[in-house]
């Protein structure tokens, strides 16, 4: 199984940032029925896309327009210590949805890309499984080992986060435990299929 698209989400958190052309990546917005809106990405999504369960988050970035059209499906939470991510993701959690997509978490401002993606270390401790996914990859969160599978020469990156004895099969380049993010970039899969041995927590990045 390719561990790009053998995920099979429960449903969809559309983020404010540069939507994706990637067919990969769209495959999840037209298969499932439960697609969440953060906040003023709705503005965005709306104009082009009618698929929409609910729109989440402090809604403070709503338009006039959008909040009045869509009033039956908003849900606000004012919470201003998480993102509008957090609060998708929250909502649907509470509701016994754990296994998510992310679209849209990349792009636009670097610094709410950063955040996004490490959040997603965040959902995995709470027993969340959501995934980004964007038009070049895909983020996973993992821990423990695990065996992936991928396209034969697919670029890999893995990001440590708290985890030890980082080893791995089938990379071309070995791995260990890297203390700066920058350190596990730019590996490479030249079968299609590596494992990562480890203890604790770590973030994988396939590239399609």
């Amino acid at each position: 199984m390719n561990s790009i698209t053998d995920f099979k989400p429960e449903a969809v958190v559309i983020d404010a940032g540069s939507f994706h052309k990637n067919e990969t990546a769209l495959r999840w917005r037209d298969e499932c029925e439960l697609i969440v809106c953060c906040d003023g990405a709705a503005n965005g999504y709306l104009s082009t896309h009618s698929k929409v369960w609910r729109i989440v988050g402090d809604c403070d970035s709503l338009s006039p327009e959008i909040n009045e059209r869509y009033h039956g499906i908003i849900r606000r939470f004012s919470d201003q210590e998480t993102n509008d991510q957090t609060k998708a993701v929250s909502y649907l959690a509470a509701k016994g949805v754990t296994k998510i997509a992310i679209l849209g978490a990349t792009g636009k401002r670097e610094d709410h890309t950063l955040g996004n993606i490490s959040l997603l270390l965040s959902y995995l401790w709470q027993g969340i499984e959501a995934r980004a996914y964007t038009d070049y990859g895909v983020f996973i969160p993992v821990c423990g080992t695990r065996t992936f599978s991928c396209t034969p020469g697919a670029q890999v990156s893995i990001f440590n986060f708290r985890a030890t004895g980082l080893k791995s099969d089938g990379l071309k380049y070995p791995i260990r435990d890297f203390d700066s993010l920058w350190q596990g970039t730019l590996n490479e899969a030249p079968t299609g299929e590596f494992t990562i041995h480890a203890t604790g927590s770590y973030l994988v990045f396939i590239n399609y």
